[in-house]
């Protein structure tokens, strides 16, 4: 017998579809995110978008943005290097910024939203923008669980 050392493990099993039994929550978080999305920088709103996906360990959600990111034009070294965004020199300061906020209000189990991150959000984007991007921030964490909590898994690739 021989095996394909190089297959992929087999996707998840899916717990459970939000779009089929709650098709009113699941239109309510579309909605959600196209208004969350409405004026931010798209490529600030992928780099946010990643990285919670990152810290949450979203594979769905990580598949999704990293290809959105790339679509757009985002280099693939900067995303690779999310999770040492502090240690690199190709972040702009609102990028720097806006992972900063999202890192806290992602982890905001630990240690809430210290008042420098949002101050420090705050020099760099105008109001409507730092609430935009609060708003994306919000809305990934919630796509994030969804994903995460019904199991949805990233189309298979070729290995």
């Amino acid at each position: 017998m021989t095996t394909n050392q190089n297959a992929y493990a087999p996707a998840p099993v899916q717990r459970i579809s939000l779009p089929q039994q709650a098709p009113e929550f699941y239109r309510a978080m579309i909605d959600l995110d196209r208004a969350a999305s409405a004026g931010l920088d798209p490529i600030i709103a992928e780099l946010v978008k990643t990285y919670a996906s990152m810290i949450n360990g979203c594979a769905f959600c990580l598949d999704m943005h990293t290809t959105d990111a790339r679509k757009i034009g985002e280099q693939a070294h900067r995303l690779f290097s999310l999770p040492a965004w502090r240690e690199t020199p190709w972040f702009t300061a609102r990028e720097r910024a806006a992972l900063a906020l999202t890192e806290a209000v992602t982890k905001v189990t630990e240690g809430h939203v210290p008042d420098a991150v949002f101050e420090e959000a705050a020099k760099v984007f105008d109001e409507k923008e730092l609430a935009q991007l609060l708003a994306m921030i919000i809305t990934i964490n919630s796509w994030n669980r969804i994903a995460i909590s019904t199991r949805l898994s990233p189309a298979p690739k070729e290995a």
